[in-house]
């Protein structure tokens, strides 16, 4: 059963197309990329399912709900099950990690501090970052950020976790260890993440289906060995682009 869908959707900005007539469907638990060369439409799928921005047209369903269409509190219900990773991470300079992974837990339960405690401890080790609990973002590395930035994203323990472009800047060691843990958390949690990407190196190491998007439309919906076995020309065009390149 599709956990997430998009039927139809169209967005226009000033009038122009961004997502035209976009149609597909995220399965629960599974790992959803969405790829294309940049300005084509990715982030804004991405901040659809959230209703960060909401379509000119058509539907976006997240669990039978059209999100677009909702009241406040059937919104609430629904973004409180999500988690998203800002590519730029969004950690808050003046507080520490440790602080940082600790926000949602703090303003959006009635845990005790030493529950809250806990559970930043325990998603810190999460993603190996137990050291770093007590620096701040400018005293960690940008890789150490991303992952400070997951580590919030996951303490609530999140059913579905929306990533924008997570490995963007990052060397391809740390690029490595961030898809290991994305596809951690979908295998040990059941989470269902949904990954924005320039990256297909990337993405074909993790995704379990793949959309790319050409000129705001669908290019290509499928497996990563469907991708790669297209005889479709720009998917061919696209995958002899991106050879050699890393997230």
């Amino acid at each position: 059963m599709a956990l997430i869908e998009f039927k139809n959707v169209v967005k226009r900005f000033s009038g122009s197309p961004v997502l035209d007539d976009v149609s597909f469907s995220v399965e629960k638990g599974e790992v959803f990329c969405v790829i294309g060369p940049s300005g084509v439409g990715k982030s804004v799928t991405l901040k659809h399912i959230v209703r960060l921005l909401s379509p000119t047209s058509g539907e976006v369903v997240v669990d039978g709900v059209d999100v677009a269409a909702c009241g406040e509190d059937e919104l609430y219900k629904i973004r409180s099950r999500m988690a998203y990773l800002f590519q730029s991470g969004a950690l808050l300079a003046w507080k520490t990690v440790a602080e940082n992974v600790a926000l949602p837990l703090k303003e959006c339960t009635s845990l005790t501090d030493d529950e809250i405690d806990a559970k930043v401890a325990e998603a810190l080790e999460a993603v190996e970052l137990s050291g770093a609990a007590d620096k701040y973002p400018s005293e960690i590395s940008g890789g150490m950020q991303k992952r400070a930035a997951l580590a919030r994203a996951m303490v609530r323990q999140a059913e579905i976790v929306l990533y924008d472009e997570p490995t963007s800047g990052l060397d391809p060691v740390t690029s490595v260890m961030i898809h290991r843990l994305i596809k951690k958390f979908n295998k040990e949690r059941g989470v269902t993440s949904v990954v924005v990407t320039h990256d297909l190196a990337g993405a074909m190491s993790i995704a379990d289906r793949l959309l790319l998007l050409r000129n705001a439309r669908v290019a290509f919906f499928g497996t990563p060995r469907e991708f790669f076995d297209s005889t479709d020309p720009y998917a061919m065009e696209y995958i002899a682009a991106t050879k050699g390149t890393t997230i």
